[in-house]
């Protein structure tokens, strides 16, 4: 298990989803309580339990758990992981309670996107969270972990069921995905690499820029993603993200009407993350950068399509 201090009573906790220093899950501690913030998958939760027995908190002492969003590498193993936490809360977006409650329409979407194999290899049976221990965030909304202020941002952009949470002691931000995905494998002598995100079916490009200016407005001295770890000169990062998300969705515009669109969306997206990787000084060959972002490539070309077609029926 990698798990990694940040201090502040933070830990990153890789989940093991895909790759190694892909998907992390972060524990919050506080004066002997604690929250997760994202679970990463059912096969994630015996990490995430290890990581509390490592530290020396027994099962009792979590109060939270917060998914950012319901896509499954964030929520999947969330309701797996309640069954095991006995006094904690799930805290989940207002338009993703009801996913958490009865998950029969999640699994249902993301296998449309997956495919079948994809779903039990990755991601197991999806587990439902009780509605007793289940509460729907606000936008605004504070709660206190042992007195330590929490506060949940209603974050659209890359999904509408998506909020971020602000831990005002680190003076950071538990992004999710709105503020994108940095691989550390991209880390170059000009800091951290940014990608947006824009899997299906709910990306919206202005909502997300929104979102990104408002989680800067608290000047925040570092993110917490998801995807993956802790990052810090966040306002040269948030320009680079912002960037990035308008190239992308120009890029999609432009071929909006061509054959075989996600072939082309595939192509062009990839040919536009090699030469950004190469403008920030990435020494990996553009073969193993290809790799490593096969499942972005495909998962964005995806979302992009799905946007364009809402941009074309005028919705």
């Amino acid at each position: 298990m990698l798990m990694q201090d940040l201090g502040h009573g933070i830990y990153a906790i890789d989940t093991a989803f895909q790759r190694a220093h892909f998907d992390a899950a972060y524990l919050i501690v506080e004066q002997g309580r604690a929250a997760f913030v994202d679970s990463g998958t059912n096969h994630s939760v015996p990490l995430l339990l290890a990581a509390l027995e490592r530290l020396g908190l027994p099962r009792t002492a979590v109060d939270y758990v917060i998914p950012t969003h319901v896509h499954l590498d964030h929520a999947g193993g969330v309701g797996l992981l309640m069954q095991a936490l006995p006094q904690a809360v799930c805290l989940v977006h207002p338009r993703g309670l009801r996913h958490m409650l009865d998950p029969s329409a999640l699994w249902a979407g993301a296998l449309a996107v997956y495919g079948e194999e994809e779903m039990r290899r990755s991601y197991g049976e999806l587990v439902a969270v009780p509605a007793a221990r289940a509460r729907a965030s606000s936008d605004g909304m504070e709660i206190a972990l042992a007195g330590r202020p929490l506060l949940l941002l209603d974050t659209p952009g890359h999904a509408r069921h998506h909020h971020c949470i602000w831990d005002a002691k680190s003076r950071g931000w538990f992004t999710g995905d709105t503020f994108g995905l940095s691989y550390r494998e991209f880390d170059a002598e000009q800091g951290p690499w940014m990608l947006p995100t824009s899997t299906p079916v709910q990306f919206e490009p202005e909502a997300l820029e929104a979102s990104v200016r408002r989680l800067l407005s608290y000047q925040p001295e570092c993110m917490y993603l998801t995807h993956f770890g802790r990052v810090a000169d966040v306002p040269k990062l948030a320009e680079a993200l912002l960037v990035a998300v308008r190239a992308m969705a120009d890029t999609a515009l432009s071929l909006r009407r061509v054959p075989d669109r996600h072939a082309a969306l595939k192509a062009a997206l990839l040919q536009q993350y090699l030469a950004s990787l190469r403008r920030h000084g990435c020494q990996l060959p553009e073969a193993r950068c290809a790799e490593l972002l096969s499942m972005d490539v495909e998962l964005n070309a995806q979302g992009l399509a799905v946007w364009l077609d809402k941009q074309i029926e005028g919705r």
